[in-house]
């Protein structure tokens, strides 16, 4: 049983030897991708050299209670023991995302429900917010496009983690909210309804991880079509005069992107640019999951943008995780930011889906 962990033994001992030259930091691109596998495989040799002591621990237990009881309720705790590891072991030598470490473009769309929806989309973006303040991340607003009330009607930010030592592994801002993308529904009493009726809207999150590398997204230098327009804010009001506002077509996909956020055309066409090739690199990674017979169909479910996802009941104070079956009473904490159970359940979840595909 896990064979395959010599292997990773030998590289995780070469790579610290690369690690170790001061040479290898010369080059900071090769010395980060050096550092995230090792940071990979760091956990992998804990937990195996953990299984195989106590497994040897277990067998030497064994051996004593034999010849003294005293033994026997000591050899049964090391069993217990090794399973637990057994289980870990297994779970870190899945195959991980290769987008679990990127950072990530997130965007909020107001959908059904008309100015309560734009409301919705508000309190998504800032429980979004709040969590990525708790887990110690960056966040940068690209672009915003607010109603008459105070809500977005779309808005998109950047994720990042602070600082460039990689995050631990199952940490990372993708590998964290690549689970959010989806329809998510609110049931709640209207700040627009007089009558105090519980109404239904819904907005539409969509995470993309971020092409951080040039390499990573091609653009010819005729695949763009740019122009530029007057920003326009809050019921349609100029918001400056001059023609600052950019918007790209990406034309061999008809990819659009629009930004009007900043006050600079240059900083608007340079976040567009971001967003861009978030979405190039997220349908160019769809496109390979489909064509590829092995796709890990677990993510494809949990991550698919077409089906309702989550449900925040007001009057109960409930969220509701649809995919997963998750439920819990603390609707006001989670909209605060503690978004780490509901979270957590969906990485359960595709880790066990993960499991069983693998057999």
């Amino acid at each position: 049983m896990f064979e395959v962990v010599k292997d990773l033994i030998g590289e995780h001992a070469t790579l610290e030897q690369q690690l170790a030259d001061p040479g290898v930091h010369a080059d900071q691109r090769r010395a980060t991708r050096l550092n995230k596998r090792y940071a990979e495989l760091t956990p992998i040799i804990a937990a195996y050299r953990a299984w195989e002591r106590a497994g040897e621990d277990a067998v030497a237990a064994r051996e004593l209670a034999a010849e003294d009881s005293d033994f026997a309720a000591e050899a049964k705790s090391l069993e217990r023991e090794r399973e637990e590891l057994t289980e870990r072991l297994r779970l870190l030598l899945v195959p991980r995302d290769p987008s679990d470490d990127k950072n990530v473009i997130l965007e909020v769309k107001a959908g059904e429900g008309g100015e309560e929806s734009a409301l919705f989309a508000g309190d998504l973006l800032r429980m979004y917010l709040r969590y990525a303040e708790r887990q110690g991340w960056r966040t940068e607003l690209l672009d915003a496009n607010e109603s008459d009330l105070g809500g977005y009607k779309d808005v998109s930010v950047s994720v990042k983690l602070k600082g460039a030592a990689p995050a631990e592994p199952g940490q990372g801002v993708w590998a964290r909210l690549k689970y959010e993308g989806g329809v998510h529904r609110v049931q709640r009493v209207p700040a627009t309804e007089s009558q105090g009726r519980i109404h239904t809207s819904a907005a539409g999150v969509l995470v993309l991880p971020e092409a951080e590398d040039v390499d990573e997204v091609e653009i010819g230098p005729g695949d763009l079509r740019i122009d530029v327009y007057r920003s326009s804010g809050p019921g349609g009001q100029s918001v400056n005069t001059t023609d600052s506002a950019v918007r790209i077509t990406h034309l061999p996909t008809g990819i659009v992107v629009s930004c009007q956020n900043e006050k600079s055309q240059l900083q608007n066409r340079e976040q567009a640019m971001r967003i861009l090739r978030a979405r190039l690199l997220a349908e160019a990674q769809e496109e390979a999951e489909k064509e590829a017979a092995d796709a890990r169909r677990s993510q494809v479910r949990t991550v698919d943008r077409s089906e309702r996802i989550r449900t925040y009941n007001f009057p109960e104070n409930r969220i509701s995780d649809h995919r997963v079956g998750f439920k819990a009473y603390n609707l006001d904490q989670v909209l605060d930011g503690e978004l780490d159970a509901v979270i957590q359940a969906c990485v359960d979840a595709d880790a066990a889906a993960k499991l069983a595909d693998a057999g």
